[in-house]
């Protein structure tokens, strides 16, 4: 698993609007709150994603952007999203290749992804890991309280 103080790995991701999302796009502008989750429509996930969502403005106040990572297909990512009114992007990851290369990958990509979410600054580099299957709100706290350190670094 990619640790703290390494650089994230570059991808390009497709929306559920069909566009591509790449994480060079927040380079030298926003900080970003990368979490992989396993699966739609299930209940920690449901958890997570709205805890996410109900402190986005927190997030964004922060100088930076949420991006929540899945295997779910863009159309299952769009009818979550909807259903949930998630204002943030959802990259689908059909492939698995962006997980690999966070290392939240199970059993080759043939599983859903770890639940972990990196904290990762404008320069690109790692500045949090969180992994927690059970304790979904450590997620958004941890990434919370990791870009309030930033903010004090700046």
């Amino acid at each position: 698993m990619i640790a703290v103080g390494e650089r994230a790995p570059e991808f390009t991701g497709k929306l559920a609007d069909g566009r591509a999302l790449r994480l060079q796009d927040f380079r030298g502008r926003r900080h970003v709150v990368l979490y992989f989750f396993p699966k739609d429509f299930t209940p920690g996930c449901t958890r997570e994603a709205c805890s996410f969502r109900d402190r986005r403005a927190e997030v964004a106040g922060l100088d930076a952007e949420i991006i929540g990572v899945s295997l779910d297909t863009p159309e299952k990512h769009a009818q979550f999203a909807e259903a949930h009114q998630l204002p943030y992007p959802l990259v689908s990851d059909r492939s698995g290749q962006i997980a690999a290369a966070y290392g939240v990958a199970r059993l080759g990509g043939w599983l859903p992804t770890k639940r972990v979410t990196f904290v990762i600054d404008k320069d690109g580099v790692v500045q949090q890991v969180i992994q927690s299957e059970l304790n979904i709100n450590r997620h958004i706290d941890e990434a919370i309280h990791t870009l309030r350190r930033l903010q004090g670094a700046a």
